[in-house]
């Protein structure tokens, strides 16, 4: 699984709640869609404030969603 240290850019949240609801779609539907497993789904929309974080899954839910990998990540402090 790669994953990326992203310490240098302090903390992020992903905005996969938000993108959801635009949607109408439930985090289990955004798992089936994305092929994301529902645990991390799950968590990514839990947690705010990750400083490590999947970029398959990333890009998988960026692509899912539509939207620009930079729409679905909040950066929260640098």
């Amino acid at each position: 699984m790669l994953t990326h240290h992203v310490s240098n850019m302090g903390l992020i949240r992903l905005k996969i709640r938000e993108l959801a609801q635009e949607k109408g779609w439930t985090l289990k539907e955004v798992s089936d869609r994305s092929g994301v497993i529902y645990s991390t789904v799950r968590s990514y929309a839990r947690r705010t404030g990750m400083t490590t974080v999947d970029f398959t899954s990333i890009h998988k839910l960026a692509r899912t969603f539509d939207v620009m990998i930079e729409d679905l990540v909040e950066i929260l402090e640098e």
